[in-house]
């Protein structure tokens, strides 16, 4: 599910995440005062165990700095020396939703001229889906990397399958751009088919709720003084995959816990991104794979690589190593909530969205705007920012308990 989508479509939304003040540890049933419409059988909610949300379980804070550029991901080619450069970087939010395609849009190029000696600059989502692409199709690899999972960025990513986030701007894509989008996505979805079910679930569909109030949702209002001309439209193309993205569905009064006067319901891919890197790592190295660690300043300084064909996968360093002032930085921050037994769902609620992961509960802030964060390379973590994500889910479950019926 598109994340632009999510955000206007659920003005509101986030979460099932426990207070200590919300009735002890047991299942949540359906708010008292409703007259409960049941679902279909098959489409009845499970018990929703709600999170135990307290700004003292947050564990970590990170920050993530997604490669944005206005007319989509990079993908062309150049000689730099006696090297053939690929490049693949750029793909804003959609990085992990898009890299097994893009990675095969690149690969190919990489192999057009039939050299099976390959180097990939990055470990990454893009670095390390390339990689194994390139293995797939004969190709021996070498990896060469300054940071490995879990330090790189691709590792503080929220983990949703979020295929046109921040893709490209509507204006200034090109023609062509929506069909090879749609191809990456389409490839990239069948790729991550071959996941599902696999030990420690690295792949997984788990359900979304998102929950408001207002009929309509609304957009976050912006300060006063922020110039309206100033607001981009970034792309959606959604509608191009329809036929593989489930859709939301409106959940009716008394079948759900939840206190919003709408609650609406779907299925989406999850990537629980430690162990999905770990696999990566691993398969690409059983494979014959090779991992070196290196820094490249400029592009002069791939002559000492001894591979004639390098796909650069650098992501937002791409910006400095190519001097690519088209990168343009999306600052994004997430709080991780320690992980749940039995707790595998994700909520949308006012400006906070929450997916609950095998190796984290992650919580973001600010979802409704596209422009927050935008320009801004700042990667210090903002506490306060998470622990006002916190309260809001814990706001949430105020709600939750105070519409629980009192036992006598």
């Amino acid at each position: 599910m598109q994340r632009r989508a999510f955000l206007k479509d659920a003005a509101a939304t986030a979460s099932l995440f426990a207070l200590s003040g919300c009735a002890a540890r047991k299942p949540i049933k359906a708010a008292s005062g409703n007259v409960a419409q049941p679902l279909p059988f098959y489409d009845a909610l499970p018990t929703i165990l709600p999170i135990r949300a307290r700004a003292d379980r947050l564990f970590r804070i990170t920050v993530c700095l997604r490669p944005f550029r206005a007319a989509g991901p990079r993908l062309d080619t150049e000689r730099v020396g006696d090297k053939l450069v690929v490049h693949n970087y750029g793909h804003g939010g959609s990085g992990w939703s898009l890299s097994w395609g893009s990675s095969k849009i690149a690969v190919t190029k990489a192999l057009y001229d039939g050299d099976k000696e390959i180097a990939v600059l990055g470990c990454g989502a893009l670095g390390l889906t390339s990689a194994a692409t390139a293995q797939r199709m004969g190709a021996r690899v070498t990896i060469y990397c300054r940071e490995r999972p879990p330090e790189v960025r691709s590792s503080r990513a929220t983990g949703g399958w979020t295929p046109d986030s921040r893709i490209a701007l509507a204006d200034k894509a090109s023609a062509e751009f929506p069909a090879l989008w749609e191809q990456m996505a389409r490839t990239s979805w069948s790729m991550y088919q071959s996941y599902l079910g696999m030990p420690g679930d690295p792949i997984e569909f788990t359900d979304r709720y998102r929950l408001y109030d207002e009929e309509e949702p609304r957009k976050t209002e912006l300060p006063e003084a922020f110039d309206a001309r100033k607001r981009l439209e970034f792309a959606s193309y959604g509608s191009r995959i329809r036929d593989i993205t489930p859709r939301w569905i409106e959940l009716p009064p008394g079948s759900h816990p939840f206190p919003t006067k709408h609650a609406r319901r779907n299925s989406a891919l999850t990537f629980n991104v430690a162990d999905y890197s770990r696999q990566l790592v691993n398969d690409f190295l059983i494979a014959g794979g090779r991992i070196e660690t290196a820094e490249f300043h400029t592009p002069a300084e791939l002559a000492r690589l001894p591979q004639k064909v390098v796909v650069n996968c650098t992501g937002y360093g791409a910006r400095a190593l190519w001097s690519d002032e088209s990168i343009i930085p999306v600052r994004g921050q997430i709080g991780w909530l320690i992980p749940q037994e039995g707790v595998h769902y994700g909520i949308y609620y006012k400006d906070i969205g929450v997916l609950a992961r095998r190796d984290g509960i992650v919580v973001q802030g600010n979802i409704l705007d596209d422009m927050y964060g935008y320009n801004n390379s700042d990667e210090t973590p903002n506490r306060t920012e998470s622990d006002a994500a916190v309260q809001t889910l814990v706001e949430l479950y105020d709600r939750m308990a105070a519409m629980r019926p009192v036992r006598s």
